[in-house]
């Protein structure tokens, strides 16, 4: 048998069913014993037919007669029926339809029987869509409640919308174009169907589909859009069910929110808002028509491209509406009402947090997915802030790998020859074709925020290569390609990323080639008193990873971690003029056995190798040394070096930084990996002196105009170990990071900013935090090391080098998008009741005369008396420091400290220039970047016994 005939007569059992026996429809015959029991289906089928057609006055012998008079011809121009043999479906209709006795007749009821059983198996339930909700749009909103993004599920852009509040205008004009027995028929329409398999048969062409909107709707929401016969038995069956199981209302709702209609917009909601910019309840007569009649075709009638299309479907679904009475006299010429211009939703950057932002939702508002129905999420991003984070991340790696000669330039990004040729064929364009081509097209890595450039020229004279490219604003520059044989590599109409370097004195302006780098790196702007995120990047470009580096990876803190052991010590009543020795150490790792202690004994080093002898805590910490930590946990925090780890561990924990402590000493060094974000609200907390943020990137989230979660503004962790007084010490220590320390190189922050560098062991990762009154900034650098290799930055590349260039213009961003610029605030009235303000030189730690060269304004804890709890001599005896500096304590002794610039503290000569990200390898010096822990540290003066003989008499 034909397997075309078996296909129709399959499905002519399934409308048998639908339309004779609705309640009773089969999904499965037996191919043996049912045979007469099909048959008699095939004929009940048949006989409702020929009733529709005596109603239609249409005489199907008659036209099955005219169709064999010219069988061929027909049959070639019906796709669906090639190769189809018309005298066999003339010989099937007189043996079910007219009931004659056939010899030999072309149909196998037995494939029939198995080819529909095959077709209809495991249908899904028609009673499920009762409550269905089809997955929405939500809208993510900015801190200014501008938008930053709309989330929804592939081919689902849509806002549900009530039927209740579509005016009847609207759904009429649906109804007239695509269904207009829709309140008549019972899920299959046999009019319809019958009209639209006549018409196919008599004017091949554009094939009419003869669905009803019952049908349309089992097919976009339960069997699936397969253009196949065993889709279209599917569909009649499940829209026969359907029309038992839901009311003509909801099938109506379901098909206005499901179907549809072009510029991206599924449902009359979001067709209303892309074509009109009105919402749907706003629609008049004529713009429901317009979208009424995109139904047939998106596409095809897409007002956009094909006006002429569009206007004679809308004067034809006018038609129809004025033959049904809907409307009064539809206008002879239809115009086109006026749409809103269209501008597809391509977003360019958040996407790290916007994705953050549906994970919390999860977490906190107990919504799965933000798909699933459609939301409107006011979250905390700033997004001028959030654009010039990622910005200057990006910037930033590129600047690093560039500057070390770790680039590796792969390729251009595209290559647009093809779309130049294409518009320069066409006349109508008034742009050069090269910029037409540049402006459309979309780049892989569509968040980076570099220039896209298209080479327009390459030429090889005696001075090498000569690149120009042209850019999106239409000017044309020469290129930097940093490398020769970069620049041999490109052709013309190539696409690269550049940065612009604009005209300064005799250099003229001119585009720098920018190389997607391999190192990885995050970013966070949190707001100190509230746990907002105002900015987050979590990689270098989320079409290159979608992993958030912010909240998903755990890496090692360095020396970001040390603000822990100073806070427990002071906590422990020691005060930042507190000396400790900063020399070797060695510690026996915790409760592990002889042998085991034999082998597992730590002893850290500084990064310069050398110690420093006796220094204040607050020296210890703004220099980050290594020893002197280590000497602080063995001899200043409890009585042995073990408990000193607990009290640090405690307060790690209190932070939120841990929910576990690993107890081996190089924890207090950072060996134990954090989150980026946790050890940001750690500095937050310093800033707030003690009241640690809870980070959140939403503020609320409305369903239908109504709050269904607001964020609590009062959730705030007060890190009740350590008093206020003591974090505000802590505070200051780490404003003297900036003033003095590893990060002097951005000295003239220091009244503004305290923070910390960090490095990890062979430069793995590189840090820096830094916090004013108002936002925290967090910053890592790194490679991913996914691999399970362990890749360094390299030798020398330190948090401060690497991290801390991309602070300022982040800071910058903030002071002037956020919150203006202050001085970092002084202890608050609760700290400040026990602290008591002293001059002291902040070099030795000792009490300097106000004014004078090196006098700095230290706070220092009062005792219970209320006199200050003198400590400095704690730890390291006066003794032992005087025996250390050689007996000398005056300035300009022959032991004094030094330093590798000569640079005193308190020196207030400007630090060496900040670095400009302009500058390239090659042409420019490489990037040296900042001093970190760990670098340009003073060298150990000499141990001198103050009673040595020659020293006396020299």
């Amino acid at each position: 048998m034909d397997s075309i005939l078996i296909k129709i007569f399959a499905t002519a059992l399934a409308f048998s069913q639908v339309t004779t026996r609705p309640d009773e429809v089969k999904t499965e015959f037996d191919a043996t014993r049912d045979r007469f029991e099909v048959a008699q289906l095939l004929g009940a089928g048949c006989a409702h037919m020929r009733k529709a057609f005596d109603i239609e006055d249409i005489n199907l012998d008659d036209l099955i007669a005219t169709a064999m008079d010219d069988k061929e011809a027909l049959s070639s121009e019906i796709k669906a029926l090639k190769g189809l043999n018309l005298a066999d479906l003339h010989v099937a209709y007189k043996q079910f339809c007219k009931g004659e006795k056939v010899e030999g007749s072309p149909v196998d009821l037995g494939q029939v029987i198995a080819f529909y059983n095959s077709a209809v198996k495991d249908l899904p339930d028609a009673a499920q869509i009762k409550h269905l909700k089809l997955p929405g749009t939500s809208v993510i909103l900015d801190n200014k409640s501008q938008r930053v993004a709309e989330i929804y599920a592939p081919n689902n852009r849509r806002i549900w919308v009530k039927l209740a509040d579509i005016p009847e205008a609207v759904r009429n004009a649906f109804i007239a174009a695509e269904d207009k027995r829709f309140f008549q028929h019972s899920g299959i329409d046999e009019r319809g169907l019958v009209r639209a398999f006549l018409g196919n048969f008599t004017q091949p062409g554009r094939p009419q589909g003869g669905s009803t909107i019952t049908q349309q709707v089992a097919k976009n929401l339960l069997v699936g859009n397969d253009i196949t016969y065993e889709r279209k038995l599917r569909e009649m069956i499940v829209a026969s069910r359907m029309e038992r199981a839901l009311t003509k209302a909801e099938i109506l709702e379901l098909y206005l929110n499901s179907i549809y209609l072009g510029r991206g917009a599924w449902g009359i909601e979001m067709a209303a808002r892309s074509y009109f910019g009105k919402p749907a309840n706003a629609l008049s007569a004529v713009e429901g028509a317009l979208l009424a009649g995109l139904a047939k075709g998106p596409n095809y009638f897409n007002p956009d491209h094909h006006p002429e299309r569009a206007r004679e479907r809308l004067a034809y679904v006018l038609g129809r509406m004025q033959d049904d009475a809907m409307i009064g006299a539809a206008p002879a010429q239809a115009v086109l009402p006026q749409l809103v211009e269209y501008r597809p939703t391509r977003r360019d950057f958040a996407f790290h947090f916007v994705d953050h932002v549906a994970r919390e939702a999860k977490v906190v508002a107990g919504l799965d997915n933000l798909t699933n129905s459609s939301y409107t999420v006011h979250s905390t991003v700033n997004s001028a802030l959030q654009r010039i984070v990622e910005a200057t991340l990006q910037e930033g790696l590129a600047r690093y790998e560039l500057n070390t000669g770790r680039y590796k330039f792969e390729g251009p990004e595209a290559n647009i020859s093809d779309a130049v040729r294409l518009i320069a064929a066409d006349r109508r364009t008034t742009e050069p074709a090269w910029l037409v081509a540049l402006k459309t097209t979309r780049l892989p890595l569509y968040d980076v925020h570099w220039q896209s450039a298209v080479v327009l020229e390459n030429t090889r004279g005696k001075r090498g290569h000569a690149i120009n490219v042209g850019l999106t604003d239409g000017s044309i520059l020469p290129l930097n390609t940093w490398s020769a044989a970069i620049g041999r590599g490109l052709k013309p109409y190539d696409v690269v990323y550049v940065q612009v370097r604009e005209a300064k004195g005799k250099q003229a302006a001119r585009a720098d080639l920018r190389i997607r780098p391999t190192v990885q790196g995050a970013a966070l702007v949190l707001g100190n008193e509230t746990g907002r995120i105002l900015a987050m990047a979590g990689g270098f470009s989320y079409p290159a990873s979608q992993l958030n580096r912010v909240v998903q990876s755990l890496r090692q803190p360095g020396s970001t971690l040390k603000p822990l052991t100073y806070l427990a010590a002071l906590r422990k009543g020691l005060q930042p003029n507190t000396l400790v020795m900063d020399e070797p150490i060695t510690l026996a790792p915790i409760g592990a056995t002889v042998y085991a202690r034999q082998r597992g004994f730590w002893s850290p080093k500084n990064y310069d190798g050398g110690a420093s002898g006796p220094i204040t805590l607050r020296r210890a910490l703004e220099n980050s040394r290594n020893l002197a930590t280590a000497q602080l946990l063995a001899t200043g925090l409890d009585e042995s070096a073990e408990r000193g780890l607990d009290r640090v561990c405690e307060i790690a924990m209190e932070a939120q930084l841990y929910k576990e402590c690993m107890r081996y000493y190089p924890f207090v060094l950072g060996a134990q990996t954090v989150r980026l974000i946790d050890l940001a609200a750690f500095y937050a907390a310093i800033a707030n002196e003690g009241a640690r943020p809870r980070p959140h990137a939403i503020e609320m989230i409305e369903q239908d105009g109504r709050p269904i979660y607001q964020h609590d503004p009062r959730a705030v962790d007060w890190i009740g170990s350590a008093d206020r007084a003591s974090f505000y010490q802590l505070k200051s220590m780490l404003q003297g990071v900036l003033a003095r320390g590893t990060a002097r190189a951005v000295k003239h922050l220091s009244p503004f900013v305290g923070g910390k560098t960090g490095t990890t062991d062979n430069s793995v990762d590189a840090w820096f935090v830094g916090f004013t009154n108002d936002v925290t900034i967090a910053i890592w650098v790194g490679y991913d090391n996914s691999d399970g290799g362990r890749r360094t930055l390299g030798r020398g590349q330190t948090g401060a080098k690497v991290a801390l260039p991309m602070f300022e213009p982040i800071v910058q961003a903030a002071w002037e998008l956020h919150a203006p610029k202050t001085a970092l605030n002084g202890p608050s009235r609760e700290a400040m009741h026990q602290l008591v303000a002293l001059s002291i030189d902040p070099h030795t730690g000792d009490p300097a005369p106000a004014g004078s060269g090196r006098a700095f304004t230290e706070y220092l804890k009062r005792d219970p008396a209320g006199r200050i709890n003198d400590t400095q001599f704690r730890i390291v005896s006066r003794a032992e420091r005087y025996a250390y500096r050689g007996g000398y304590e005056e300035d300009g002794g022959p032991f004094q400290q030094w330093f590798h610039d000569n640079r005193l503290y308190g020196d207030n000569r400007p630090p060496f220039p900040f670095p400009s990200w302009r500058l390239g390898p090659r042409e420019y010096p490489s990037w040296r970047g900042y001093p970190d822990d760990e670098d340009r540290l003073p060298r150990p003066p000499l141990r001198v016994d103050p009673d040595y003989f020659w020293r006396r008499l020299n």
